[in-house]
């Protein structure tokens, strides 16, 4: 399988990085960075001052030639009715997006010894490897420590791992 991450908007090279990373250690998979493409503007909504998450998904599909394309912005986005998304996939869909916009606050309250970078680099991490997940067609995980766990809050993507859980690994094997 390869995966594309493609950039939209200014997106630093260690988060692409930490992508490719997580991607290809969990799902063993050719990982290319397309160029980097515009926010899509017709996605923004004034009101909420964020933009709608599935532009991002179809810009993805557009500007990535892999069999999976996944998104990777510093924008905020939202997808209906929730405050905000830290990424959106359609089941057995070929894109999907992650935001890296929310994956930047602290949770821990300063008690960690790990940095800040190494945090928020395990967080890109995870939530790539969650949206390339729901493309492959799984879906959300009981197991809290599993990549494929439920997060809408940030403590809960530092609680779960990089990894799937057996049970989900299966599913994608």
């Amino acid at each position: 399988m390869r995966v594309d991450i493609v950039p939209i908007g200014d997106v630093p090279a260690t988060v692409k990085r930490e992508a490719s990373s997580g991607l290809r250690r969990v799902y063993d998979c050719e990982v290319s960075v397309a160029a980097e493409q515009d926010v899509p503007e017709d996605a923004y909504d004034s009101g909420r001052r964020q933009y709608r998450a599935e532009p991002f998904i179809e810009v993805a599909r557009r500007a990535g030639g892999g069999e999976k394309n996944v998104a990777v912005t510093p924008v905020d986005l939202f997808y209906r009715q929730r405050n905000y998304v830290f990424g959106l996939a359609y089941l057995d869909g070929r894109g999907c997006v992650v935001s890296t916009h929310r994956l930047q606050t602290s949770s821990d309250g300063g008690f960690s010894q790990r940095s800040a970078g190494d945090i928020f680099a395990d967080r890109v991490r995870k939530e790539v490897v969650h949206e390339i997940g729901h493309t492959l067609g799984l879906e959300h995980c009981d197991n809290n420590r599993c990549a494929m766990s439920f997060s809408p809050q940030v403590t809960q993507v530092d609680r779960k791992e990089e990894t799937l859980c057996g049970s989900c690994q299966r599913l994608v094997l």
